[in-house]
C-alpha cells in the first residue's frame, strides 16, 4: 500500500449580498464569496489537497475558470469529480483536515451539518473530516471581513 499526504489552500473574497457556500452548505450570513463556480472555498482546498496528493495538478487545471460550463457550478460536483479521478487511480481517502479562517459567521454550529454533506461523496466516516474555524484577530483581508481562506490536509492511499 502506497500512502501519500496532500496539502490545499484556498481563499476568495467577500462581498455584501452574495450566497455564503462553505463546506457544501449554505450559510446565512450578509455576505457571500466571489469565485467562478460557487465559490466554496473548503471544497476548493480539500479539492486541491486531494489532486496535489495524487499527483494530478491542481483544481484550475481540471476546472479552469475560462470555461463557462463551471460557472456558478455547485462546488460539490466538482469534488465528486475529483473524488472519481482518484478512484480511477485506485486511490482511497484515509482522513481531511481543514482550517477555515474568517471572522463572521461563526463556524462551529454547522460543523456537524457540513460533515454529513461531504462525508458521504468523500466515501469516509464522519471521525476522518475535521473541520476547524478560526479567526484572523481582525488582522488583513480577513480581519476587515473582505476575504475567506481555506487549509485542507489530506490523507490518501493506493492498494
Amino acid at each position: 500500500m502506497k500512502i501519500k499526504v496532500g496539502f490545499g489552500f484556498d481563499v476568495h473574497q467577500l462581498q455584501e449580498g452574495r450566497p455564503f457556500w462553505l463546506g457544501g452548505i449554505l450559510l446565512n450570513h450578509t455576505k457571500g464569496a466571489v469565485g467562478h463556480s460557487d465559490a466554496d472555498v473548503m471544497i476548493h482546498a480539500i479539492c486541491d489537497a486531494l489532486l496535489g496528493a495524487a499527483g494530478m495538478r491542481d483544481i484550475g487545471f481540471h476546472f479552469p475558470n475560462t470555461d463557462t460550463k463551471f460557472k456558478n457550478i455547485d462546488s460539490k460536483l466538482l469534488l465528486a469529480e475529483v473524488v472519481n479521478l482518484l478512484k480511477k487511480e485506485n486511490y482511497s481517502i484515509g482522513n481531511i483536515d481543514c482550517t477555515l479562517v474568517l471572522e463572521q459567521p461563526k463556524i462551529n454550529p454547522h460543523i456537524d451539518t457540513m460533515k454529513q454533506a461531504l462525508c458521504p461523496m468523500l466515501g469516509i466516516e464522519l471521525s476522518d473530516l475535521s473541520i476547524k474555524a478560526t479567526t484572523n484577530e481582525t488582522l488583513g483581508y480577513v480581519g476587515r471581513e473582505e476575504g475567506v481562506c481555506a487549509y485542507a490536509v489530506v490523507l490518501i492511499q493506493k492498494a
